[in-house]
Formats: structure tokens, C-alpha cells, sequence
């Protein structure tokens, strides 16, 4: 029995997702990860008639109407095999799609919500810059508000499913005030006049998840696509916890399925004549990857568990998060040494997995800012990270 433990329908959704992820996308993912290739729209369709893009968004606009925990369940049983499969479903259910649920108006929640769970839409979020990625209120993108409509110019730098998502929710300056005080959301559809994309990035992992620039150049959207006004920075990154929480899962999938590959391998490889399971050295680095897998699911269930259809605590999210991360670098490594010279070709997948894992630990806010957040949740202030300017 595990401490926070699976309720029947979540168990059963926990089994139709790994028989997804089994018969669907396993026979496809090393092959669609060595071409680049981006999920299919046919796929995008059987992940949405499964319910599962919506998993976690309320019923009235499409939704599942189930909790957090409900949509990592799918995401880590998907990512386990195919993470561009699990990405759709994060994307849905812990992206940015989860602000216009909070902060978003009746008219914007009735637009994008139910076209999201149907997977007629997918929404990116911008938040990065070339000058601006852990320090975010360094942006200088910036939204000037002409009439009824909104003049965006400035960059955005690593956005994943830049050029290929059809809408994205842009961090922007809306004022000229400083720091997070000037900062709002706004949607921007991927079709606005003055909107470009810089060339897909070729990333080490990721690979059928697509990334790229963009580009605003006197683009123009409508006033009634702002989301959240200046000063709401707060609001938007205590939402982006969700999102946190979706990338953390991706982590715990990669680690669980390399203890999976690691266990299968050393039971049937066999060197000086019996298995490599029987060396105690094979046993000591086995159970140190079950622990570091366990740990992180133990966090990671925490925090869902305490968040339910609410949002999850900061300082419970950036533990999970932190955590999650090395641990899926670290045991997917460890599976490596375990294959020997078969972990390092694309055969057997642990390099993949390996390869993904570093992807995850910079998305969303590397270990490094997780543990500045959890020490200014310990302390209960904020740490200035910036040199203190000397006066002349």
C-alpha cells in the first residue's frame, strides 16, 4: 500500500493510460524521436476522444472536472514511452489553458477551454527572452494598449511549441513599471499580423516537441484578449505551479521508466556466468534508484494531493520540482552504466530517456531557482538575486 493511495477510478485510468502508452506509442516513439517528428493531429484526436485533455479542467467548459493528481497520472503513464504523447496531455491540463480558467473572462474561458480539451487548439506559454529567462521580470516585450486593440513588440526565446501551437499566452510589459509590477498576460493567436518564428531549435532531448522564437513586430490583437492586467505577475506565476507540477511528472515518468528498463535488463544479462542482479554492487545502485523514484513521487502526490481541483502550495511544488528533476537525470544515468555499452546506443532507449531528462530539469525553472524559492518560502521573504547598484 503506498501513503497516498490510488482510488479505484483513478487506478483504472492509470491502466488505460499505460495500455495507451504501450500498444500506441511505444511501437513509434524512437522513431518519431530520431525524425523530429511532432505528434500527429490524428493522435491529438484519440488523446482528446480518451478524455484525456481534459482531464483536470472543469466540466462546464468540456472538462473532466477531475483533479491534478488525476491528469499526472495519464502524463506519467504516457511519458514513460512517448513524451510528445505526454506533452499533448500536459499541455491541456497543467499549461497555460489553466489561467484563463482562473483569471480569464466568462467570454475567453467559454472561447479556448472546450477547443483545448477537443484538441482543435493548443496553447504555448512566453515567458522567456534572450536576456530574460530565470530573472522573468527582466522582460522588456512589451504590449501598448492603441484603441481596442493591443501593439506587441520585443522576443521571446525557448518556447516550447513555438511555430506549431496555435495560440500562446504572452507574458508582456503593459506599463512602464518596473519589475513584476508592469507585467500582464495577453493570448496571442499564432496568425496575428507581425507575429513571426525563428527556426525549430534542435535540441539534445525534446525532440518531437517542437521550440522556437518568436518574433512581435507591431503585432495586433484585440483589447478582450488580455488576461491578466499589469501587476498581476503574481497571479500568473501562481498558476505556472500547475504547470511545474506537469513538467515534475515528466521527470518521475523518465525515472520510474528507466528503473523499469534497469530491473528487466540486469535480471536477464548475464556476465562471469550468472546475472548482473546477483552482484551485490547491481543490488546497491538498483535500490538506490528505487528510492530516489519513490522519494519523488511521495513529494509529487503530496503536493497534488493537498491542491486537489485547487492550486497546489509553492513551497511544495518547488521541493517536488527540484527534486524530481535531478532524480530523473540521476537515475536515468545510472540506468545507462547498468546496460554498459548497450545503455549508450538507441536501442534499448535509456539514452533517450537520459536525453530528455536534462530537457525537463531547465523547463519551467531549473533546480537552481527551485531552491532559491524554497528558501525564500522557508524564510518567508525574498532574496534579492541582483548586485546592489553603489551610488556615484
Amino acid at each position: 500500500m503506498t501513503f497516498f493511495e490510488l482510488t479505484p477510478e483513478q487506478e483504472e485510468l492509470r491502466q488505460l493510460a499505460a495500455k495507451v502508452a504501450r500498444e500506441v506509442y511505444a511501437p513509434r516513439a524512437a522513431q518519431w524521436d530520431a525524425d523530429r517528428t511532432t505528434l500527429p493531429e490524428d493522435e491529438v484526436k484519440r488523446l482528446a476522444d480518451l478524455g484525456f485533455l481534459g482531464l483536470a479542467l472543469p466540466e462546464e467548459y468540456g472538462g473532466q472536472g477531475g483533479t491534478l493528481l488525476d491528469a499526472m497520472i495519464v502524463i506519467e503513464e504516457l511519458a514513460k514511452e512517448c513524451r510528445p504523447a505526454a506533452f499533448q496531455v500536459f499541455e491541456s491540463n497543467t499549461g497555460p489553458i489553466r489561467v484563463l480558467e482562473y483569471f480569464g473572462t466568462e467570454a475567453q474561458k467559454r472561447e479556448y477551454i472546450p477547443r483545448s480539451t477537443s484538441g482543435e487548439i493548443t496553447m504555448g506559454v512566453a515567458i522567456s527572452e534572450p536576456d530574460a529567462g530565470s530573472a522573468a521580470t527582466d522582460m522588456k516585450t512589451k504590449a501598448r494598449r492603441d484603441g481596442d486593440e493591443y501593439v506587441i513588440n520585443g522576443s521571446k526565446r525557448w518556447i516550447t511549441g513555438g511555430g506549431h501551437a496555435s495560440h500562446y499566452l504572452l507574458y508582456c510589459r503593459l506599463t512602464d513599471e518596473p519589475g513584476a509590477k508592469g507585467i500582464g498576460g495577453i493570448i496571442v493567436p499564432k496568425e496575428t499580423p507581425g507575429l513571426s518564428f525563428g527556426a525549430r531549435e534542435k535540441l539534445m532531448g525534446f525532440r518531437g516537441i517542437p521550440s522556437a522564437d518568436l518574433y512581435f513586430d507591431d503585432a495586433r490583437v484585440p483589447a478582450e484578449n488580455l488576461v491578466v492586467e499589469a501587476g498581476g505577475f503574481k497571479k500568473l506565476f501562481g498558476v505556472f505551479s500547475i504547470e511545474r507540477m506537469g513538467n515534475s511528472t515528466m521527470s518521475l515518468a523518465i525515472g520510474q521508466a528507466s528503473l523499469d528498463r534497469a530491473k528487466a535488463y540486469v535480471e536477464t544479462r548475464e556476465q562471469f556466468g550468472r546475472p548482473l542482479i546477483e552482484f551485490q554492487n547491481t543490488q546497491m545502485v538498483i535500490a538506490d534508484m528505487a528510492m530516489q523514484v519513490e522519494a519523488a513521487r511521495l513529494l509529487l502526490y503530496r503536493a497534488a494531493y493537498n491542491a486537489g481541483r485547487e492550486l497546489p502550495v509553492p513551497y511544495e511544488v518547488s521541493l517536488a520540482k527540484c527534486f524530481a528533476n535531478e532524480m530523473g537525470k540521476r537515475v536515468s544515468d545510472l540506468a545507462m552504466q547498468l546496460h554498459g555499452g548497450n545503455g549508450y546506443t538507441e536501442e534499448y532507449g535509456i539514452e533517450r530517456l537520459h536525453r530528455d531528462a536534462h530537457g525537463w530539469a531547465i523547463a519551467g525553472g531549473t533546480p537552481a531557482i527551485q531552491r532559491v524559492r524554497i528558501a525564500s518560502e522557508l524564510f518567508g521573504r525574498q532574496f534579492n538575486q541582483r548586485p546592489e547598484r553603489v551610488s556615484k
